[in-house]
């Protein structure tokens, strides 16, 4: 397993510990008392890579306030962060989309106490960039049927009409599109497809699903398979975590009569303006998004990643520790950090309540 091993605190209750981490910063790193921590042992989770940097942040943010705990976070793909998180092998899941309805009727998460529900916070929102690589080209305004056109197949160069008419001013080559789609079962990807049925139905025909539905294209394992893919290759175009877009050229996406880039601002109005699924359980905050939203400023191509953790343990001896990370990761230091560096928008302080409450509920 490719685990990051942080040497890692816990949350504690008090604002002391807090402070006491600020004045850290703010004395070139002088170490908080010992005494500060009271908490001790070993969090396993695993799950979207698109989290990854996040969590290395969340987790480092914490390092010297809790020296006896340790968190590894393994950025294995959000498919498999859920099936480890079912079979009991983590106590936390990080996934790009909640568990859907029928998993959830399935049940059988291991670590959970029987007919235990399971809580999913939505922690970590971040726009989708749609990434390429086209040499003199470094940005591009497309609509949602071009886009679901170029993922495809049926829009093939890179200087065919559809993508001409709205780039009246790039010099767009005579080159072939090479799509590049996620080879594992990710979050991203079904984000990502749910945006192109939503918005583009009459092209994208294909349920969202977090499995690429056709060969063809390129196929690149996790969120760093892709951005290297698109990096390395020529005339390629993907989709990732807008954290990851670094240098390439990235598209601003219509929205109404305009087009809009990503920016964690536009990612978080989408949120906000989106309903909670119906017919949860409490605690369980699933988000139903707008994709096909025309408010101004609004981003729709966007995921919500959740941490995952269970309404009830089988056993109570993470169950603190557990809800002091999320407790971390929920406040607007944890949300910060990340935004900071991840580049994810920070929840709203109405979701911040909700998500108090549920991680209040973990027993």
């Amino acid at each position: 397993m490719n685990l990051k091993r942080f040497g890692v605190p816990a949350v504690v209750a008090v604002t002391a510990a807090l402070a006491l981490s600020s004045c850290a910063a703010n004395e070139g790193g002088a170490a908080p008392a010992e005494s500060a921590s009271t908490l001790s042992g070993n969090l396993v989770g695993a799950g979207a890579s698109s989290q990854d940097a996040a969590q290395q942040s969340w987790i480092a943010g914490f390092q010297t306030a809790n020296p006896d705990v340790t968190i590894d976070y393994d950025p294995s793909g959000s498919g498999a962060g859920r099936e480890t998180f079912l079979e009991g092998a983590s106590d936390f899941a990080g996934s790009d989309r909640a568990f859907n309805d029928e998993e959830l009727a399935a049940g059988g998460f291991a670590k959970c106490a029987p007919d235990s529900t399971i809580v999913e916070l939505p922690l970590y929102i971040s726009p989708i960039a749609v990434i390429f690589n086209v040499e003199g080209v470094d940005a591009l305004n497309l609509d949602a049927a071009t886009i679901a056109g170029i993922f495809s197949g049926t829009i093939t160069k890179w200087n065919d009409p559809a993508i001409a008419a709205t780039n009246p001013d790039a010099t767009l080559p005579d080159l072939a599109i090479t799509p590049v789609h996620r080879s594992d079962d990710s979050g991203t990807t079904e984000n990502f497809t749910e945006y192109l049925g939503a918005a583009a139905p009459d092209v994208w025909t294909y349920e969202a699903d977090g499995v690429w539905p056709f060969e063809g294209g390129e196929a690149a394992q996790g969120t760093s398979g892709l951005v290297d893919a698109v990096t390395n290759g020529t005339g390629t175009i993907g989709y990732a975590d807008a954290s990851r877009a670094g240098d390439l050229g990235t598209v601003a996406v219509q929205v109404g009569d305009e087009f809009v880039s990503y920016s964690p601002e536009a990612a978080a109005a989408i949120v906000d303006a989106s309903p909670f699924a119906e017919g949860r359980a409490e605690g369980d905050l699933a988000i139903e998004l707008d994709r096909t939203s025309t408010e101004a400023g609004v981003y729709p191509v966007v995921l919500v990643s959740y941490l995952i953790a269970c309404g009830t343990y089988a056993e109570t001896e993470n169950v603190e520790l557990v809800k002091s990370y999320l407790s971390y990761i929920a406040s607007p230091e944890g949300q910060d950090a990340s935004a900071a560096d991840a580049g994810s928008a920070p929840i709203s302080d109405a979701l911040r309540e909700k998500v108090t409450a549920a991680i209040d509920s973990i027993s």
